[in-house]
């Protein structure tokens, strides 16, 4: 592609209206080639006049190729609004001028030439059904201009030239939100690089808890009760919030990123399903922090196809239940209190309107005991990475819950409460991707400025320079992206779309930021002493949990294409 445009690297003041102008021209040929591969992938999947599971299935390449493209048009649209509300504040600088003209440079390039669903799979505008004339929507002066200028050579020098002057560990380009929240995000990047950070790669290494005395200064800085209401002794904060706190902790270390999302899924599910007397026993206490839950759902055969579980509760004279059944990699089940717990009470269910939900009281364990309670036994699952808290099998035989203890107190309620909380944990877990991939460009750039090679620094090499840049723009949008589907989240709107498309390219951008990192370390990067080894174990779930990619898109087609 080409077009005479002007030069996008020259100085700040010649092209930021020009930039601008161009990046926003952009925006409604990509929407239209969406509406374009929305009707021809609905064509594909469609009998008689009903969208079909089985045809979806079918054309599974097809439908997952929409959702990775209707997440690049989404990410586009919240870098525009960015950098609008930037400019329109004053702080629309070079840094994140060239950000911005990577973003769109790079990202319409890959509309027009080939997405990057994994590794190894390129979903390409014909695989949705286009032939050339419907991609030519595309080739309007500004996409040709941005494809051919945007993200030169030249770009990701000047970027990691202006990223070098900054601090160390900075998060670099303006982020858009309110002096509020960067207030927050100072305090919780203090906390990271002062009492997570050093200590972290010796947790991973040792396999290590993550020490209580960690869990109760995070209690004491509201981090279990953020987006609590007040008078539930929470905090009240917003869901941007819990962005920002999980965004920064993960960058100290995803571990502790992690240790609020237990308790965000379980005040989510009290919120919504609970009654009141529920809400007003449980939910003080979990914002305290003086109970930790963890989430029971999973089972070993089961794995996302959670309406097929077969864990049973079967309620007793008493109006008590008694639980039997095994679960598996729940997340730091032996030292909580409480479990959020998906079980059958239904016998003669075999889907979803046969589960309920449990607040499921257990005891505290030691390393020597983990699982003191009756009726419950578990051992630990070995795992690469996200080792803070550990990951465990579960079983159950005769463990008693009170009936009071029946979320909501109505059996068949389970899956639906549970699919409410769906929304916020995909934000937290993207906010959590954005934290470890910043913490991989945090150490890559760090190593390719202190280590030399054929007399000059790694940083001075283009090829590094260029992975450091990309890092550092698509860790921007995935971040505008997670600011948006809370934005959503705290204006009352549905957002299980934008919730999934954010984790969905936060999860990527946390693997490629973590893999180039390491691959900036060289050898060394191989060895474990090095901190990037943790980290790239550490992204590796988040492409798997809370929802593996192959299903996020899944949901995400299904979506729009009904």
């Amino acid at each position: 592609m080409a077009h005479d445009g002007q030069d996008l690297t020259m100085t700040p003041s010649v092209i930021l209206p020009e930039l601008l102008k161009l990046t926003g021209a952009t925006i409604a040929p990509v929407e239209a080639v969406l509406e374009t591969a929305k009707s021809h992938v609905r064509e594909m999947v469609t009998e008689g006049e009903r969208v079909s599971g089985k045809l979806i299935e079918q054309h599974q390449t097809a439908a997952h190729g929409l959702a990775w493209l209707a997440t690049y048009a989404q990410s586009l649209t919240q870098m525009q609004a960015w950098a609008e509300r930037l400019q329109d504040d004053g702080k629309f600088g070079e840094i994140e001028q060239i950000i911005h003209q990577i973003a769109f440079g790079e990202y319409l390039w890959q509309v027009y030439g080939g997405i990057p669903m994994s590794q190894n799979e390129i979903i390409r505008l014909q695989d949705l059904g286009l032939g050339q004339d419907e991609m030519r929507a595309l080739m309007i002066p500004e996409v040709m201009t941005l494809c051919d200028k945007g993200n030169s050579q030249e770009a990701r020098m000047r970027l990691v030239e202006l990223m070098q002057e900054q601090a160390a560990n900075a998060t670099f380009g303006a982020s858009g939100l309110d002096e509020e929240l960067e207030m927050i995000r100072d305090q919780f990047r203090r906390f990271a690089a002062e009492r997570v950070a050093p200590h972290a790669h010796e947790w991973h290494l040792k396999d290590e808890l993550i020490p209580m005395e960690i869990i109760d200064e995070l209690a004491e800085m509201g981090v279990f009760g953020l987006t609590i209401p007040e008078n539930l002794g929470g905090f009240g904060l917003s869901k941007a919030s819990m962005v920002v706190v999980s965004e920064e902790l993960s960058r100290g270390y995803i571990g502790v990123g992690s240790l609020g999302t237990r308790s965000e899924i379980a005040a989510e599910l009290i919120l919504a399903g609970g009654t009141d007397e529920q809400k007003e026993s449980w939910l003080p206490r979990i914002a305290s922090g003086e109970i930790l839950p963890t989430a029971v759902f999973t089972e070993p055969n089961t794995g996302s196809d959670l309406g097929s579980l077969r864990t049973r509760a079967v309620k007793t004279e008493s109006g008590d239940y008694e639980v039997t059944g095994n679960k598996t990699w729940i997340t730091h089940a032996a030292r909580t209190h409480v479990m959020t717990m998906l079980a059958r009470t239904d016998p003669d269910s075999s889907d979803y309107r046969g589960l309920s939900m449990f607040l499921a009281e257990k005891t505290p364990g030691t390393d020597e005991d983990p699982f003191p309670t009756d009726g419950m036994t578990g051992g630990e699952i070995e795992v690469l990475g996200y080792r803070g808290m550990k990951e465990y099998e579960l079983a159950f035989d005769g463990f008693a819950i009170k009936g009071e203890n029946l979320l909501g107190g109505e059996e068949g309620k389970g899956f639906k409460q549970l699919m409410e909380t769906f929304e916020s944990a995909r934000i937290q877990t993207a906010a959590r991707a954005i934290g470890v991939a910043q913490s991989a460009m945090d150490v890559g750039m760090q190593y390719a400025i202190d280590r030399k090679q054929f007399g000059k620094s790694l940083i001075n090499f283009p090829r590094v320079a260029s992975k450091l840049a990309m890092m550092c723009v698509e860790i921007m949008i995935a971040r505008q992206l997670t600011y948006f589907s809370a934005w959503e989240k705290d204006h009352g709107h549905r957002c299980d779309l934008e919730a999934g498309m954010a984790k969905l390219l936060g999860a990527r951008v946390a693997w490629a930021s973590a893999d180039n990192a390491l691959q900036i370390h060289g050898g060394n990067g191989f060895a474990l002493e090095y901190s990037i080894s943790r980290i790239l174990c550490d992204a590796r779930i988040l492409n798997i949990f809370e929802g593996a990619a192959e299903i996020q898109a899944q949901v995400i087609a299904r979506r729009l294409l009904g």
